[in-house]
């Protein structure tokens, strides 16, 4: 089939590399000039499968009234986007119900391992290199009573496949040194070994080049405008450059995919979240750790990338606004500062690049992939803090979902 990929996060590179391999003719559209300058620039650069709890969970909304206005809240909710999100609002309310926010966590988590499988799969079969570390998270605690909560919560996951150790001080110490001159600070911590480290620039960039060195086209600097339909099925899209005919469209545009589907009479209950980080050359702290350190207190973390350190953490929902706010920046520095105060100068040097992205949350947690009621329009969206963690597994399942459904049209399948 010829099938338009819209978006070329890595949520859409990674769509365009399984639908290459499935043989399909494959075109990617890219507003950017390279792939991978959104969301996918400045995440938390890790495939995080002990992370995938949706945020939609018990105690939630109680929490995000109590931090209301207040500019240094982990979770900040800015009035003037109220008016906006009543719709998703009522069905993230619906989703904190323990019961709710269990079923979310396992289909997120059985996805997450799903993941990092297809990721082996992908770097075995590309050898693309985006500064991937294994074995390298770890979340600290600053009392046992904390550790020891936080270790259950974990563990009632085991059942479903997660792998969680808990790490005393001492183990602390012993596999990260960085640890070792503000150990007062910490009383153990949870190592995670299916958790990965890596570039999600990178990653996308390099997959993309991989991807069009073996066939598909990425049609950089490209808006897509609007599909084009016949009888309820896609025919093509018509981006800024002219029409573009196509058998299948993935939709793949994180918090922007409900416009290009709202006059299709499809609604998509995605809301933005941005999400910040600060990222800086280790050159200007030699000893910081190797390993990521996740604050699991504060919700933020410290991560090695390559030659680069990232402060990561903070949720700010204020619509489509992309400006990373200095005052969280700050927050966000003054955060990871209190573990580690060598940060500091890696935090003020001129190379130091503030970023904020939007995440695309759905109310459950959960992304949707697979078909619409449009027939040859597909999803691969709303994967919220999860995209790079979920990216693989998510491109696997959108691929299992259009062989059956081309097995149960023969229609759809003399088509390819």
């Amino acid at each position: 089939m010829r099938v338009i990929v819209l978006g070329a996060g890595v949520i859409g590179v990674t769509s365009a590399y399984r639908l290459l391999q499935e043989g399909h003719d494959v075109t990617v559209i890219e507003r950017q000039p390279a792939a991978g300058l959104e969301t996918s620039w400045g995440n938390g650069a890790m495939i995080h499968v002990s992370s995938v709890q949706p945020w939609a969970a018990p105690g939630v909304p109680t929490n995000v009234l109590r931090w209301l206005g207040q500019e240094r809240a982990p979770m900040l909710l800015r009035l003037g986007a109220l008016p906006h999100m009543w719709r998703w609002g009522l069905g993230f309310l619906r989703n904190c119900t323990p019961k709710a926010y269990e079923e979310n966590c396992r289909f997120n988590l059985a996805l997450a391992m799903e993941s990092a499988t297809a990721m082996a799969e992908i770097r075995a079969n590309t050898g693309i290199e985006y500064d991937y570390a294994a074995d390298s998270v770890i979340k600290i605690y600053p009392d046992t009573a904390t550790l020891e909560a936080a270790y259950a919560a974990h563990r009632s996951l085991a059942s479903q496949g997660l792998i969680v150790e808990r790490w005393s001080k001492e183990q602390c110490l012993a596999h990260e040194p960085a640890l070792v001159p503000v150990q007062e600070k910490i009383a153990g911590g949870l190592f995670f070994p299916q958790d990965e480290i890596g570039d999600c620039n990178k990653f996308s960039q390099r997959l993309a080049t991989w991807c069009a060195a073996n066939g598909a086209t990425f049609r950089y600097g490209e808006h897509a405008i609007r599909l084009t339909t016949d009888r309820q099925r896609i025919t093509g899209v018509v981006t800024d450059h002219g029409r573009i005919e196509a058998d299948a469209v993935v939709l793949a545009l994180g918090c922007y995919s409900p416009f290009m589907v709202a006059d299709l009479g499809i609604n998509l209950t995605i809301y933005p979240v941005k999400g910040i980080s600060l990222t800086t050359s280790r050159a200007h702290w030699p000893e910081a750790p190797r390993m990521a350190i996740l604050d699991d207190v504060r919700h933020v973390g410290l991560v090695p990338v390559g030659d680069r350190l990232r402060a990561v953490g903070s949720a700010e929902i204020t619509r489509y606004d992309t400006t990373p706010s200095p005052a969280r920046i700050a927050m966000l520095t003054d955060w990871v500062c209190e573990t580690f105060p060598e940060f500091r100068r890696c935090a003020e040097a001129k190379d130091a690049i503030p970023w904020a992205g939007l995440r695309p949350v759905m109310p459950n947690g959960r992304p949707m992939i697979g078909a619409t009621e449009i027939g040859g329009l597909w999803l691969n969206t709303g994967h919220g803090h999860t995209g790079w963690t979920m990216a693989a597994g998510s491109a696997e399942r959108l691929i299992q979902a259009m062989r059956a459904h081309q097995t149960r049209y023969p229609a759809l399948r003399a088509a390819a």
